[in-house]
């Protein structure tokens, strides 16, 4: 069967978006995590692009990231007082939250995107109040027609809450699938850092490997996020198509 697929990378890297464009066809945005860049120069990145080019963004810090976080170091936004400060990040019930949401979806808007990644922390463990606040969170998003992923990181999020939590609430389960499986096989989206870390290029081997953890003629999105993301994300497009040129899957 078919792999729909779109292969793209975490930013753009050192690449002109020009370029980009012509050769892959989705981009992870990573401004938008950090400090959401002006409506209007999202929407000039969007008219540059072509029509059925996509673009998929990080939600904002706000929501996810508690202010001592070093992130914040690339922020620009100050908090108003101690007590607004310690509302940020979580998922809480609180002002700052509200706000990062609200801009990540205006965010998401300008850019025509259809899926945005909640990328948590270490630091978010699964504790009851973290739970509870992640399940009002994404309860009472008006998603519309987003798909909503979610990134947890550490090893405290066992499989079978993250899969209670993903089916309950309707998210996409984003891991590096040669870190860890994902608990939602039918909705993919993986972020590949690197073996085992950020300065390593793919075996071919390991990018034949990785058409294998992909579903059949599903929507799945798969990001390179390390040194030669870029190629690699040249080279696994490439054994995509070759895939599904082949009627059997014969070169599998």
């Amino acid at each position: 069967m078919a792999k729909n697929v779109m292969i793209g990378t975490c930013g753009f890297g050192r690449a002109k978006r020009p370029e980009y464009f012509e050769t892959l066809p989705v981009v992870e945005i990573q401004h938008t995590f950090y400090q959401p860049p002006q409506i209007k120069t999202l929407e000039k990145w969007r008219d540059s692009a072509p029509e059925d080019f996509e673009f998929t963004l990080k939600a904002w810090q706000l929501i996810t990231h508690e202010a001592t976080s070093p992130t914040y170091k690339r922020c620009t936004r100050p908090f108003a007082d101690e007590e607004e400060a310690e509302g940020a990040g979580f998922f809480k019930p609180s002002p700052a939250v509200r706000e990062g949401l609200e801009v990540t979806l205006e965010c998401a808007k300008a850019l025509r995107a259809r899926t945005i990644l909640f990328q948590c922390p270490a630091k978010f463990q699964p504790l009851p109040e973290n739970i509870l606040n992640m399940k009002r969170f994404f309860t009472d998003l008006d998603r519309g027609d987003l798909n909503l992923v979610w990134e947890p990181r550490g090893k405290a999020w066992e499989d079978d809450i993250v899969r209670e939590l993903c089916e309950e609430l309707d998210l996409w389960h984003c891991v590096d699938p040669f870190a860890r499986p994902t608990v939602t096989p039918d909705k993919v989206y993986y972020r590949l850092h690197g073996i085992p870390r950020w300065r390593y290029t793919y075996e071919e081997e390991e990018l034949f490997e990785l058409v294998s953890l992909l579903p059949d003629d599903r929507l799945s999105y798969v990001f390179f996020n390390n040194i030669t993301m870029k190629q690699d994300a040249g080279r696994f497009q490439n054994i995509v198509r070759e895939f599904n040129s082949d009627p059997d899957n014969e070169n599998l």
